[in-house]
């Protein structure tokens, strides 16, 4: 499949292949497959961060037994660490100095 660049943005979940693309943060070269997988994972993120949301208005339930933060750490390393494999070299150093993938 041909590979085409993209512009993403992790913190609103976005994917534009149009460089002017407002807050886009990384670039990455991907496919049409690769592209369907990220967009999943932005879902899946999106998702957990409502069972989060849920999860806050229960004044019982303690912190440390919050499987939706847990969650939602998994998928943010997932997310970083597709965008790390197709991204350029600056998105590249950029999630390695930051220890985003970690």
């Amino acid at each position: 499949m041909a590979r085409h660049t993209y512009y993403v943005s992790v913190q609103d979940g976005s994917i534009s292949q149009h460089r002017d693309a407002a807050a886009w943060q990384f670039q990455i070269e991907a496919d049409d497959d690769q592209i369907l997988q990220l967009r999943e994972y932005f879902d899946e993120q999106y998702m957990t961060d409502w069972k989060g949301f849920f999860r806050a208005h229960v004044p019982f339930l303690e912190y440390h037994y919050d499987s939706p933060n847990d969650e939602m750490d998994r998928k943010r390393k997932e997310i970083y660490s597709m965008i790390h494999d197709l991204g350029n070299e600056e998105t590249k150093n950029f999630i390695e100095a930051n220890g985003l993938m970690n």
